[in-house]
């Protein structure tokens, strides 16, 4: 297993050794050692999977504190653009974003920690997204960030995105005050 950093500190690409042979593959996909080496010293709480068509774009989600999740995400199935925004106001990124192709192919991962904004835009015909959380759902304590906000000039890479009611109305990132 290959674990990199990414320009925004906190922010992990994990690379698992796969092993093929014609029977298959197996990789293992979390081991609490060795993610411990590497700064993720957590415990998952609740396991979260998405099913979603060509073009579908989910974010940009989080929960305020105390229920604020980290999160240990990749893909099954399909391909998405991953992307984090940096939400901590003392970090030299606050507002700063970064992504990352996920795909059933290169089976990567990626650990955004707490104190970041999620979302990701599909780019195939059937993505299957699974996603470990250090941190249970609490509707009360979810917010969300405008996905096409002015000031974070995310590059999704699609045009014209299917987007839920909810993340149609997200709130502008000048609006937004930290809590992280």
């Amino acid at each position: 297993m290959k674990i990199e950093k990414n320009h925004i500190d906190g922010l992990l690409v994990i690379k698992p050794d796969v092993y093929e042979d014609p029977r298959g593959y197996f990789f293992e996909s979390y081991n609490a050692e060795k993610f411990k080496q590497h700064g993720i010293d957590v415990t998952f709480l609740q396991d979260n999977e998405s099913l979603s068509g060509k073009s579908v774009l989910r974010g940009l989600h989080f929960q305020v504190p105390p229920y604020a999740q980290g999160k240990l995400v990749r893909v099954v199935r399909g391909a998405v653009l991953d992307v984090a925004v940096d939400l901590r106001k003392s970090s030299p990124t606050y507002g700063q974003w970064a992504s990352i192709t996920l795909t059933e192919q290169n089976k990567w991962m990626y650990w955004i920690p707490p104190g970041f904004a999620h979302g990701f835009v599909t780019l195939e015909e059937k993505n299957i997204f699974f996603y470990k959380c250090t941190q249970v759902y609490h509707k009360e304590s979810e917010l969300g960030i405008a996905w096409d906000d002015p000031d974070l000039k995310i590059e999704w890479g699609v045009a014209d995105p299917v987007i839920s009611e909810k993340d149609k109305n997200g709130m502008k990132f000048r609006e937004f005050i930290s809590p992280f």
